[in-house]
């Protein structure tokens, strides 16, 4: 193997033995069915002035000094293609997807690996070695590191795992489609924070609406704000009626309020409606941390109705942990688990199995206490009532622990509630 740094600088002779400058750069070339770039030429640059050579044309790329097969007059330069990469041009130092590790990474140098008679860029390497390397430190360091026992990480990422952060002419991003659409949100939010702000309002727009509204719940409310601030307003409802209503409620806390009105006004109806009671509640209350969409049932509903039930509309709901039953007038009377619904006998009434001793919170109650309860009990989520204990909402985990503890601890919890 060999590294890009290693190479850039070495002179570059043709079969009379002639210096004909100096290597500035590598083209490689994806190819369809492989997920490595082979090398396919060599930028050579002499007094201010460069030109292609075909890979065919070298005798070896790693000696000392890179000889040709051909003197100079006899080369055929090579012509960059479309999709042909300039290694140092257009990936070194520059920020790459780590689409495995999830995050946004500057290249201090690249890899390339011998394969029969081709090299190929086998990894990126993203490391302190890497830079160590470009500054001929790496030998010093790694054996200053051997004596002291010390192990120095490495920050190699295969070329597979990458993805390239090119920009057209005006410099926008030409967001990579096909691996990122396999991310999940959270991971997709992650490199979304890593970018700027222009880059990342570019990348957003590539994005469909379901999964752009799944990235940005999984920000900070103040972060979703300026991402959305440069999107039509069109653009920003459909999104606001794709998250969960807290969500929603949440962001547009966070605009201009003539610009909530005029995007309250472009969503359906149902969904304005849903974030303006949330809107109405203190921002750290239950009823402004709550979510609308739980699944309620009637008592006296079977076991296998209420099954079908779920079946039919429980897809709506944050999460279907617990059911919880409301009589007629929405008055909250009892809560069963998923778990229990699925072992009760199929004959068996709700009222039978529900548990009618439940713990709930009320709208105002503030965002610590419905911490305290949730803790407390151990829940996934609370039922949130008003003071005729009719079933207004729910808050999940998450929710209540949102502003409790810190936002890089709340990422390591498990999301149990999806």
């Amino acid at each position: 193997m060999v590294f890009l740094s290693e190479l850039i600088g070495r002179p570059v002779i043709d079969f009379d033995s002639n210096n004909i400058g100096k290597v500035s750069d590598l083209i490689a070339r994806p190819l369809s069915q492989f997920p490595h770039p082979v090398v396919e030429a060599v930028v050579v640059q002499e007094k201010g002035e460069t030109f292609a050579v075909p890979y065919s044309a070298l005798a070896a790329l790693t000696s000392a000094a890179v000889p040709l097969r051909q003197r100079k007059d006899e080369i055929q330069p090579y012509t960059p293609g479309d999709q042909d990469i300039f290694l140092v041009r257009d990936v070194l130092d520059k920020q790459i997807i780590d689409t495995e590790g999830a995050r946004v990474v500057r290249v201090n140098d690249l890899e390339l690996l011998r394969v029969g008679d081709t090299f190929l860029v086998s990894n990126v390497d993203a490391g302190g070695l890497g830079i160590l390397r470009r500054i001929g430190m790496s030998k010093r360091a790694q054996d200053i590191a051997s004596r002291l026992h010390i192990r120095i990480p490495k920050g190699y990422i295969s070329w597979e795992d990458i993805e390239l952060l090119r920009y057209d002419q005006s410099m926008r991003l030409k967001v990579p489609r096909e691996k990122i659409a396999d991310l999940h949100p959270a991971d997709i939010a992650e490199i979304i924070v890593d970018l700027n702000r222009l880059e990342s309002g570019q990348f957003l727009e590539a994005l469909d609406v379901d999964r752009l509204a799944d990235t940005l719940e999984e920000v900070e409310p103040d972060l979703q704000a300026s991402l959305v601030e440069n999107m039509p307003d069109e653009k920003v409802a459909d999104v606001l009626e794709e998250m969960d209503p807290d969500e929603a409620a949440d962001l547009l806390a966070e605009l201009p309020k003539d610009r909530s009105k005029e995007l309250l006004a472009l969503m359906e109806k149902d969904d304005a409606e849903d974030v303006l009671r949330l809107l109405a509640y203190p921002e750290d209350s239950a009823g402004g941390i709550m979510t609308t969409e739980y699944v309620c049932v009637r008592p006296d509903l079977t076991a296998d109705q209420a099954i079908q039930f779920l079946r039919e509309t429980g897809n709506e709901a944050e999460t279907i942990f617990y059911v919880y039953v409301t009589d007629e007038e929405n008055h909250l009377v009892g809560v069963f688990s998923l778990s229990t619904l699925i072992f009760a006998d199929p004959n068996a009434q709700v009222s039978d199995f529900m548990i009618k001793r439940m713990v709930s919170v009320y709208l105002l109650d503030d965002q610590d206490q419905v911490a305290q309860v949730i803790s407390k009990y151990n829940l996934l989520a609370v039922p949130v009532v008003d003071e005729e204990d009719r079933l207004q909402g729910i808050v999940t985990s998450d929710d209540a622990l949102d502003k409790i503890i810190p936002t890089a601890w709340k990422k390591r919890l498990p999301r149990f509630y999806r």
